[in-house]
């Protein structure tokens, strides 16, 4: 096991051991805690009481945080002719169609989001295989394959993501940096939180929200109190 620096054991003595903290006690110790010289993304971490392995407890979803994620995301509009103006002028930082899956096919992959429209989705099946563990792939039910490009483009830009649980139940988002005031990671986090919460599948029984975590990029975790956000 690694020893930890300096900086990790002086960061972790400043979070209680099993401790569960309010959202908000949790928000402000994080930047406390948090020493790296560049601005750490501040992630959470939420279990939830579901069985992936079942399509009926699959948690899938998308939010707009309100103070957006903090990060530059790079959005590429798979697009036809008639579409490029719309993208680009909504912000899209790359536009195109054919020379775009050529560099796809050819293991490019330097985009967050990828955003088109159902006529294309035909040639992007092939490309399954890369786009598919990436999370690069579109889906009509996180609204990046749609007709209306400029309001899908404009939304990721402002702060929407989308998130899955993972195999082990688990499900993890972005949801700001570290230079965010403390009320901002509040605010985000309480979002995808509640969002999460409207999501409960039915077939999902007895604690639903089974623990939520709070880490930045180079600090320990800190246990948030489910009761408690």
């Amino acid at each position: 096991m690694a020893k930890l620096t300096k900086k990790q054991k002086e960061a972790a003595s400043k979070i209680e051991k099993n401790k569960l903290y309010s959202l908000k006690d949790a928000a402000a110790l994080i930047k406390d805690v948090a020493s790296a010289k560049f601005d750490e993304s501040v992630d959470i971490a939420v279990r939830l009481g579901v069985d992936p392995r079942k399509a009926n407890q699959m948690v899938r979803g998308v939010v707009t945080l309100p103070h957006g994620t903090g990060k530059d995301v790079k959005v590429l509009a798979l697009v036809t002719p008639d579409k490029e103006a719309e993208a680009k002028e909504a912000g899209a930082d790359y536009v195109g169609l054919d020379e775009y899956l050529q560099k796809i096919k050819d293991g490019w992959t330097d985009v967050d989001v990828i955003i088109t429209m159902p006529s294309v989705m035909g040639k992007l099946g092939p490309l399954g295989r890369i786009l598919g563990p990436r999370g690069l792939m579109p889906n009509p039910k996180t609204g990046t394959v749609t007709m209306d490009i400029a309001k899908a483009v404009a939304e990721v830009k402002a702060g929407k993501i989308d998130f899955k649980v993972d195999k082990t139940g688990i499900i993890h988002a972005g949801i700001g940096r570290i230079s965010f005031d403390a009320d901002k990671i509040v605010d985000n986090a309480h979002e995808i939180i509640q969002t999460l919460i409207k999501l409960k599948p039915t077939a999902a029984k007895g604690t639903y929200i089974k623990s939520i975590y709070l880490t930045s990029t180079m600090s320990p975790a800190i246990a948030l109190d489910p009761k408690a956000v």
